[in-house]
């Protein structure tokens, strides 16, 4: 009886050997792949070709320092979990080296923790501690980027074209959208007369390019939502009242996500045509579109990505927090998570990631004949003319140049 029992403990101790074996095995295979996952990506930002092996150390730089920054995140959620007894695994990385799906060579990391959270202090630490340690890391990257930002002649050296027709600021290309701390930074520590990179070249810069994106992917994992981060923050700090910053934010995201489609709908019916049913359809849309185009334009520079994370939240994620036992969290976690949300809101990039292609510039000829919306609103001298033609009041103050001009 003592044999047999001694037999199934030893059994049970070369089978948890043998499972942690092969989970230790799984973490590293995946972190190794996505060090080479980044580093393709990274030699693509430097405009070398990513499948020949031997272009991958032009991604070095760019994908030590992201990975530092995973790294950074997943192992403060993993140090907070086992400071509180909560069993946790090592972070697993997910490698994405396939082009146009993700350009930055990865989709992240995650831990998994494995037991019931006991309380709502436990919660917060666990849910900042990663948000919280990456936002300190990038912070860095990003500063020393900005203060080290290397001449125009970095630029030029990958576009040569851009040096022989003279051009500084290209406006195509893919956009790093507008965030309130890169801003910031970089009023504050570039020196006059700095040539400063635009948001369309910056994935050229490794310490810019990752500043901005691990800063950016804090900003999602800081949405007050359900299991993100931002979730466990809010519900540590708030309890029920979650629920409702939830929704909020969920409905800003929708509007975010539906603006760049109306703004795509606005460029097609300025356009100018004789059909009929369309110019229909401008009378009845292009008054509330060009209220929007001049009231709050902000909303067509919206990312579509907003829809999907909208879908992604909704229905993988979920909106609402599970509850969890305890009541106050303390002061110093309260300080903690307004910093959280200050650190949201300043790298929180409401236009994301978005393509402008390069067009040639086209003369376009109104026809004389046409009596389409567009040129009868160009033919417009007067806002009067606009109010009578489209049934639409404007400010007293308002000019027909100010709306043309946008």
């Amino acid at each position: 009886m003592n044999t047999s029992s001694e037999e199934r403990s030893y059994t049970s101790i070369l089978h948890d050997s043998g499972a942690k074996r092969t989970s230790l095995f799984v973490h590293v295979l995946l972190f190794v792949l996505t060090c080479a996952s980044t580093m393709m990506a990274g030699s693509a930002w430097a405009g070398k070709n990513p499948v020949e092996i031997t272009n991958w150390i032009y991604g070095w730089t760019y994908a030590s320092l992201l990975m530092l920054f995973l790294l950074s995140h997943e192992f403060g959620h993993y140090f907070a979990a086992k400071y509180h007894g909560v069993d946790a695994t090592l972070p697993y990385f997910i490698p994405l080296p396939i082009p146009f799906v993700s350009m930055f060579g990865t989709f992240g990391a995650y831990i998994k923790t494995r037991g019931m959270i006991p309380n709502r202090k436990a919660l917060f630490d666990i849910g900042a501690s990663g948000p919280l340690a990456g936002f300190l890391v990038c912070l860095g990257i990003f500063m020393y980027g900005v203060v080290n930002l290397p001449s125009i002649d970095f630029l030029y050296s990958i576009h040569p074209d851009y040096k022989d027709a003279g051009i500084m600021y290209p406006d195509w290309g893919m956009y790093f959208g507008d965030m309130l701390l890169y801003k910031g930074l970089i009023a504050l520590c570039v020196e006059p007369g700095t040539y400063i990179p635009p948001l369309n070249e910056m994935y050229h810069y490794p310490f810019l390019c990752v500043g901005w994106f691990g800063m950016f992917v804090t900003s999602l994992n800081l949405l007050p939502l359900g299991q993100l981060d931002g979730g466990h923050i809010s519900y540590a700090m708030f309890g029920d009242k979650q629920r409702i910053i939830a929704r909020i934010v969920w409905y800003t995201m929708i509007l975010l996500g539906l603006g760049s489609f109306l703004g795509w709908f606005y460029e097609q019916i300025v356009v100018e045509s004789p059909n009929q049913i369309y110019t229909m359809i401008q009378h009845v849309f292009l008054p509330i579109l060009l209220w929007i185009k001049i009231h709050a334009p902000w909303i067509y520079g919206g990312w579509s990505g907003w829809l999907f994370w909208a879908f992604f939240t909704r229905f993988f994620i979920r909106l609402d927090h599970p509850t969890v036992p305890g009541e106050h969290i303390g002061f110093i976690r309260q300080i903690l998570g307004w910093i959280s949300f200050i650190i949201f809101i300043s790298t929180f990039a409401y236009n994301g990631i978005y393509e402008i292609p390069r067009v040639e510039p086209v003369q376009f000829k109104l026809q004389e004949d046409s009596t389409s919306a567009p040129k009868k609103f160009l033919e417009m001298k007067t806002i009067h003319d606009i109010q009578t033609t489209y049934n639409h009041s404007f400010p007293s103050d308002f000019s027909t140049s100010e709306l043309l001009s946008h």
